[in-house]
């Protein structure tokens, strides 16, 4: 996703990136080395402030951005537009953004574009936290018949069985 935001923004820089209460981290990343900064230089911390687009033009010709060290140092951020990700629950978690080095402005389809992907990035962290849960569930339900003192077993149509406890097997 962060491939095909960069380029449909046409920027050489584009992130997933999550925000708490002192950092934000990128859970993915095209065009940049960093792993995390603090959340005081970041420009999300204001993506997150809205439902829309956040764009900043020229982050030189921005008070907020113009002493910001990611904007006076590497990696010289000019243009900044990012797209809040937004949970089932309404909260702003962080967003997906891109990022150049020269300024510049989306068209309302780029912007519309960003929003999209953002959208689908939810859905995909939404998918995989219920992956992981149904995993944790599957074990736990494993754990149970293999633990269980009762006869327990799985069965085809066929009669065939398909899985015996320990129980199950001891017994019979």
């Amino acid at each position: 996703i962060t491939q095909l935001a960069s380029y449909i923004c046409g920027t050489p820089i584009a992130l997933v990136s999550l925000l708490d209460k002192e950092r934000q981290w990128f859970k993915s990343s095209v065009g940049l080395g960093a792993t995390e900064t603090p959340r005081e230089f970041s420009f999300c911390q204001y993506a997150i402030m809205d439902n829309e687009v956040y764009e900043v033009p020229n982050a030189l010709e921005n008070e907020r951005f113009v002493n910001n060290p990611l904007v006076t140092g590497n990696p010289n951020i000019r243009f900044y537009a990012g797209a809040p990700l937004q949970d089932s629950n309404g909260f702003n978690l962080g967003s997906l953004c891109v990022i150049d080095t020269v300024p510049k402005i989306l068209t309302d389809e780029q912007k519309n574009a960003l929003k999209l992907l953002a959208h689908q990035v939810v859905l995909l962290l939404d998918l995989r936290k219920k992956n992981i849960d149904l995993k944790n569930t599957q074990q736990e339900f494993q754990n149970f018949i293999e633990l269980s003192m009762d006869l327990v077993c799985i069965a085809n149509i066929n009669g065939m069985f398909y899985k015996v406890n320990p129980a199950f097997t001891k017994v019979l």
